[in-house]
């Protein structure tokens, strides 16, 4: 299997870097993970909804550029669906079950997602009903990958 975070804008803290690095040695062991990352666009503070919009837009084109036809697409959305640990980890278990062996998790900007980045998705995710920085989800996403994969194996970890 191969899982990609494909995500918009420069990872900046070298804390949360750290954590990133920390978990992809560990994924290591289970799967190949692989994280790219696309440029974000200038968005300052008092934008009108036509300029998030277009930010959005932008955004989007240049995720989805990143995109295989036959990956299978989960977008972190805050109007996805919820899960808990051990669902996702059967959801990720059942997609290589059926073939699925590339999976992309897409995180958006500052902005959120384009409608169109949404309309590719096969899977809408959402981690909660809180906003986060988009920086932070990467490492909150990591690790629950790493935790699925642990899960699934039947290792300790999740408890």
């Amino acid at each position: 299997m191969n899982i990609t975070i494909l995500t918009v804008g420069k990872l900046k803290e070298k804390y949360i870097q750290q954590g990133i690095n920390e978990y992809k040695k560990r994924l290591g062991a289970y799967t190949k993970i692989n994280i790219i990352e696309v440029p974000d666009e200038k968005a300052p503070e008092n934008m009108s909804e036509a300029e998030i919009e277009q930010v959005k837009k932008t955004e989007g084109e240049k995720l989805l550029s990143k995109i295989s036809p036959d990956t299978y697409v989960i977008a972190l959305a805050i109007l996805g669906k919820q899960l808990t640990s051990e669902q996702l980890a059967k959801h990720i278990d059942e997609l290589t079950t059926y073939g699925k062996s590339k999976i992309a998790f897409v995180i958006g900007g500052s902005n959120g997602l384009s409608d169109e980045v949404l309309k590719r998705a096969d899977y809408q995710l959402s981690f909660s009903k809180m906003t986060f920085p988009h920086q932070l989800m990467r490492l909150i996403l990591m690790e629950q990958v790493y935790r699925a994969f642990k899960i699934n194996r039947g290792e300790p970890y999740h408890k």
